[in-house]
This record gives structure tokens, C-alpha cells and sequence, in this order.
């Protein structure tokens, strides 16, 4: 299994395959792996702790079936495998109590799903930028 640059957790099957090809888009060498529930996400985590295979960045939707995103992230942020790795809550949330909870479990950041496949595009080419090119320069 190829290391995910990108491992992203949606339920939502379209909003999922806009995010393949805005990734693709901006950065068509980047490795995205898409799970589709919090369960199944939580299996996927496991095995990259099993396999000593680290992403560079985890999406996680607020609201999955199975674990919700917060559920992912505690089990992220107890894990000492991943807990370096930065996790971004997206969704179509912008309830502050949502970020709220978000920062308190941990996340290195809370983005609102942008509406639109070109604002999605301006989106994930912003994340890119900060996490690929500028944050990464730091570790």
C-alpha cells in the first residue's frame, strides 16, 4: 500500500469525488485515500499503525456513520503512532460549539466546506500551500 499524502474521511460519495479531482487539480502527484464511515476509517488507522504507514494529513468530516469525526480524532490524539500528524475537521458545519469541541480534541485546524467545486478548489490548493508547503518545512 502506497503512504496517503491526504487521508480523507467522507461519507458523502460526491462531495468525495469533487475532492479527488480538486486534490488532483492542485497537486496531481498527491495520494489521496478516501473511507467512506468512522468505523471504517478507524480500521484503516489501525492498519497504518499495524504497517508503520504515516499520512501527512487527515481530513475527517464531522458527522460519519459509525465514529463521528470528534470519535476519530480522540482515538488520533491517543495514539502515539499518529498523533503528530495534522488532522483537520471539515465540514458543513460552522457551529462554534463544533470548533469548540474540535480544539479541545485536538485538531490543528477546522475548515467549513466550501460551497461549489471552484471554491473547493481554492480550498484545498489553501491547505496545500500551508500544510505541504510551508508547515512541513518546519518538521
Amino acid at each position: 500500500m502506497k503512504t496517503p499524502d491526504i487521508f480523507y474521511v467522507e461519507d458523502d460519495i460526491d462531495y468525495a469525488f469533487f475532492m479527488q479531482s480538486a486534490v488532483q487539480e492542485v497537486k496531481d502527484t498527491l495520494n489521496l485515500t478516501i473511507v467512506e464511515d468512522g468505523s471504517e476509517a478507524l480500521l484503516k488507522l489501525q492498519h497504518f499503525v499495524d504497517s508503520k504507514i504515516k499520512p501527512k494529513l487527515i481530513l475527517l468530516d464531522l458527522n460519519l456513520p459509525g465514529l463521528s469525526g470528534l470519535d476519530l480524532l480522540k482515538f488520533i490524539r491517543d495514539i502515539p503512532y499518529l498523533k503528530s500528524i495534522p488532522v483537520i475537521l471539515f465540514s458543513t458545519s460552522d457551529n462554534p460549539e463544533d470548533v469548540k469541541a474540535a480544539a479541545e480534541f485536538g485538531a490543528n485546524a477546522y475548515l467549513t466546506k466550501p460551497s461549489g467545486y471552484d471554491n473547493l478548489v481554492k480550498c484545498v490548493h489553501s491547505v496545500h500551500d500551508f500544510w505541504f508547503n510551508q508547515h512541513l518545512r518546519l518538521n
